[in-house]
């Protein structure tokens, strides 16, 4: 037995070794050395890893850095910078500038024009309503639309023009098709207002509609009930000044019959104003 594996095995034996394991079928004319080809095909792949793992490196050295995300600033922060650009601001030239430079509120992003003031500053009297509409949009002036012809005759019935009182809104941005500014929105807003009254510096305020009184105020109460009687607008300083609360244009328009009502707040009016000279 040990003489025969020492002798080397012939060709024909080889064959019918084959041929008893089943191997009956040449694949080629020319024997293929498989560990020889196994070995060049695991060296390829361990280049090719190489080669990907070189490009990656390449890559993020020559890659920028990513910018750190931006922290998430809140709703309090962003009062803050509107209280803050607001008191920066020196005249309502400066003030306009802090509005329209603010982008805290969601509003401006839609909005296509910042309304913010018609008429004259320092006069006696101060109109301020809600926000602005689709005309007072496009224009970039409060009270330019149906509403604001029906306050123009409201005012020509007292005696007085457009360019004789200063008119603004609690928020300078049209919200989406007119709806109703959102209590953020509002509080977003009011460090702006407020400051525009105290450069504006009026003798007497006006409120036109019920969010506008409540900004003012602070009363919560409907303008309903709270139309026709005096309250006070409360100044940084410590100083107050007196405002009349009255329905908004836009609702007279869609209800004549209150008219009469508003008449007779802006008679009252005309008499306060008539008691300061």
């Amino acid at each position: 037995m040990s003489d025969r594996l020492n002798n080397t095995i012939s060709f024909e034996e080889l064959l019918g070794f084959y041929s008893e394991a089943g191997v009956d079928t040449p694949l080629s004319d020319t024997p293929v050395d498989r560990f020889k080809q196994s070995a060049e095909i695991a060296k390829r792949l361990v280049a090719a890893a190489n080669e990907t793992t070189e490009q990656k490196q390449k890559t993020a050295v020559h890659r920028p850095p990513r910018p750190a995300p931006q922290p998430r600033i809140s709703v309090e922060g962003q009062v803050a910078t509107a209280t803050e650009l607001a008191r920066n601001a020196k005249n309502l030239e400066e003030l306009f500038e802090a509005v329209k430079s603010f982008n805290g509120c969601t509003l401006k992003l839609t909005a296509k024009n910042t309304c913010f003031a018609d008429g004259t500053p320092n006069s006696n009297l101060m109109l301020v309503g809600e926000a602005p509409g689709r005309e007072e949009d496009l224009q970039g002036i409060p009270f330019v639309g149906r509403s604001g012809m029906l306050l123009n005759r409201i005012l020509g019935a007292i005696g007085l023009t457009r360019k004789e009182v200063y008119i603004a809104n609690t928020i300078p941005w049209r919200p989406p098709g007119n709806r109703t500014p959102t209590p953020m929105e509002t509080e977003l807003c009011r460090p702006f207002i407020e400051r525009q009254i105290e450069l504006a510096a009026p003798k007497i305020l006006v409120a036109l509609g019920g969010p506008a009184m409540q900004v003012l105020t602070g009363v919560k109460n409907g303008i309903i009930r709270t139309r026709g009687k005096w309250l006070s607008h409360k100044l940084e300083n410590g100083q107050s000044i007196p405002v009349m609360p009255t329905f908004h244009p836009a609702y007279l328009l869609r209800t004549p019959s209150q008219k009469k009502l508003a008449w007779a707040d802006f008679l009252e009016i005309r008499n306060a104003l008539n008691g300061l000279s």
